[in-house]
């Protein structure tokens, strides 16, 4: 009886609030835009003006409403508090990890930090030295390191750390003996490409500005050099379109060079976008400081060259999906690159597709997939004899080498259930042993008794769409169980299997989590990506629609239970879903996500994301982004999920207006009474390193849908 009358006054509780809900006001100003015959309508074109003290009015009154909101509800803080009580349980990890000069450097968070800090040490056995401590840097500022970046005699090291997760670097030097800071400092920097060889100069990517809100902040950045005790404002444009105008270097895109040790007699550079095919451009090194290099091609996106690339002395290696669906590894020489002709030495399999590759000294290290598990192969650089490696257990591995002058190699292996192991591989002698860094972590039981499906579910056109499924043991299929459903869809990116200990921290509270592998991640290989990409994109929702259908369909969840959740490029597949589909969700997710691809590319981040997504100046492609667009979907008087969207205000990839613009529109157009929040990280950027800010952003967004799917922790207090 007690319990149903708890359950009776949360009902009532619920019902009231959804009666209630009294958003910021948001008044509608069309704007139209005609492409190609046709007009589209955007009634909330007036959010994007970030300068606008209304606009910015808004969103702090769309943060306070659910911060208010999100305080009233049961189990918000506990989850919290579980995510901060394990981690101050788990060994140290380590990251970023560089060896240059004898010295190793890395950064490393020990239970309880919230930042990593910056370390260094003599050698593998000598003793750990610190040389950077972000929060303590800058009194009153919160700072994180995006990347460092050891000279090639390991003395000097670049440190680019940013505020808030905004992604715009400083860059200072540090003098690692002394551990002091040189004076030259870069301000608003997007990253650093190399240093050169006499350990007195560096090249890094110059932008405009760091204005998130500027679609002009980004275009035609530049590769410069600044040698070390000049005036930064005399730095010299190394690489860029401006000063090499032959190679037509599109203004969206990102022109970088560098050196390496391992090829020692040439410069490199190349043009970066999110287009996974590559370009590359190579000269003799003693072209380097001309002033006028002579710029040959070394790849063209013809090339079809992805995923990989590598080289050392004149040998070049490149993953490439020409002829080879599923991806093969070859080889070309730099004296004549030809890769119409180049050598296979890692071919393409059949039920496996090539992930990646990594170097030491006298071996490549071949990753392939299965969809679930990788398996390793290695090649002999002397002999070209290919082995495979027995891995020490099964799962999402990959590896890397941090010293190419041994043959060691750092491989990472976990799956949906079992949590991150690393370990030391020697591929001469073929032997594992401990991680001298990442030692296993140890989880409480609970989360050692998830159990882990693996379907196949028929979709809109048949075919046969992968679904991972965890939960708890025991769990009965009735339809009663919340379910929160994580998927992407772009870029090639798969959702490969990893130990995610928020998310399996839902499971555990009986959630069922599901992870459908939509078209548009490369699960499949190259032809499942190019299947959800631009005109084909409509496959990537409808993919995650009929997985939905399934869980619903075999008993896992019930509609009312469904949650569905996109991040990023991944807010199209979530919007486009519910808008598509609003029956059959109870709640979703849209965090930091692409919610009005119709503007993507007048965007800071935008121009580069054309080849992606595409633009609005081409018909096919302006009637593929109109598809894609959430916002544009929503319809008056429709009864939609429940919704939280998630913006990061210093957020240089996805600005804030866009999950924004689909709220506003959900808000005013949704006639379920279910709530339709905002939530601002002022703190934040896309993501953020600092513990802290990521466990209450995402204790938030799950919180809210397992109390709009009625899971009984998760409750309105009394």
């Amino acid at each position: 009886m007690k319990k149903t009358l708890i359950g009776f006054a949360i009902f009532l509780l619920s019902a009231n609030l959804s009666a209630q809900w009294k958003y910021p006001e948001t008044k509608k100003v069309p704007v139209t835009d005609t492409y190609f015959q046709t007009t589209y309508t955007d009634n909330y074109r007036w959010l994007e003006d970030f300068k606008d003290s209304t606009v910015v009015k808004w969103f702090k009154d769309q943060a306070d409403l659910t911060n208010a909101t999100m305080n009233k509800l049961a189990g918000r803080d506990e989850l919290i508090a579980e995510w901060k009580s394990l981690d101050k349980l788990q060994p140290p990890t380590y990251r970023g990890r560089s060896k240059e000069g004898g010295r190793i450097f890395y950064q490393k968070t020990t239970p309880g930090e919230k930042i990593s800090k910056v370390y260094y040490k003599e050698g593998d056995n000598g003793a750990e030295q610190l040389l950077f401590d972000p929060l303590n840097f800058i009194k009153g500022k919160t700072l994180s390191v995006q990347s460092t970046y050891p000279s090639f005699d390991g003395k000097k090291l670049l440190i680019a750390y940013s505020e808030n997760g905004a992604e715009v670097s400083t860059i200072q030097v540090m003098n690692v003996d002394t551990k002091t800071f040189l004076p030259d400092v870069i301000k608003a920097a997007a990253g650093i490409d190399s240093w050169t060889f006499d350990n007195g100069s560096f090249l890094y990517s110059w932008i405009k500005s760091a204005d998130n809100t500027d679609p002009n902040s980004r275009l035609n950045p530049k590769t410069k050099l600044h040698k070390l005790g000049t005036d930064v404002s005399k730095d010299i444009d190394f690489f860029s379109n401006e000063s090499y105008p032959k190679l037509n270097i599109e203004s969206k895109a990102y022109p970088y060079a560098f050196f390496t040790k391992d090829s020692k007699a040439y410069i490199f550079a190349g043009e970066g976008t999110v287009q996974n095919e590559q370009k590359f451009y190579y000269a003799p090194i003693s072209e380097s400081f001309s002033g006028n290099i002579q710029w040959k091609t070394l790849c063209t996106t013809d090339d079809k060259l992805v995923r990989g690339f590598d080289m050392v002395g004149d040998r070049v290696f490149a993953i490439t999906y020409n002829g080879a669906k599923n991806y093969k590894l070859v080889e070309t020489s730099l004296k004549n690159p030809n890769w119409a002709t180049a050598k296979t030495i890692g071919p393409e399999k059949k039920d496996q597709t090539l992930e990646s590759f990594a170097r030491c000294k006298d071996y490549l290290l071949l990753n392939y997939s299965d969809g679930i598990n990788n398996h390793f192969y290695k090649y002999n650089l002397k002999t070209d004899a290919t082995t495979e490696v027995k891995l020490p257990f099964n799962g999402l591995a990959y590896a890397f080498s941090i010293d190419t002058e041994t043959n060691d190699f750092i491989v990472a292996i976990t799956s949906w259930n079992k949590p991150f192991s690393e370990f030391k591989y020697n591929a001469a002698q073929d032997k594992f042993e401990p991680s001298p860094f990442n030692k296993p972590a140890v989880y409480p039981d609970a989360y050692k008794d998830l159990v882990v499906e693996e379907v196949e579910v028929k979709g809109h056109d048949g075919v046969m769409i992968p679904l991972s499924i965890i939960y708890k043991k025991g769990l009965k299929k009735d339809g009663s169980n919340v379910c929160l459903m994580d998927s992407y869809g772009a870029y090639g990116s798969s959702m490969s299997p990893y130990f995610n200990v928020m998310e399996n921290s839902l499971a555990v509270r009986g959630v069922v989590v599901a992870f459908p592998h939509v078209r548009g991640g490369s699960e499949k290989g190259q032809d499942w990506y190019k299947a959800g990409f631009k005109t084909t994109k409509p496959n990537t929702w409808k993919d995650f629609i009929s997985c939905g259908e399934y869980l619903v369909a075999n008993g896992y969840t019930s509609p009312k239970k469904l949650g569905g959740t996109g991040t990023s490029a991944g807010g199209i597949l979530i919007t486009r879903a519910i808008t598509e589909r609003p029956d059959l969700f109870g709640a979703a997710i849209c965090n930091v996500g692409c919610a009005n691809t119709m503007r993507g590319e007048f965007t800071s981040n935008g121009p580069v994301n054309i080849p992606e997504f595409g633009t609005v100046t081409l018909e096919e492609e302006c009637k593929a982004l109109y598809e894609m667009d959430g916002m544009q979907h929503v319809k008056d008087g429709v009864n939609y999920p429940a919704v939280i969207c998630v913006g990061g205000w210093n957020d240089p990839r996805v600005v804030a207006w866009q999950p924004g613009k689909f709220a506003a529109a959900v808000q005013n157009a949704s006639a379920s009474g279910k709530p339709v929040l905002m939530k601002v990280n002022y703190d934040n950027g896309h993501f953020t390193e600092d513990k802290d800010v990521t466990y209450a952003n995402f204790a938030d967004q799950f919180s809210f849908v397992l109390w709009q799917c009625g899971h009984p922790d998760f409750q309105m207090k009394l």
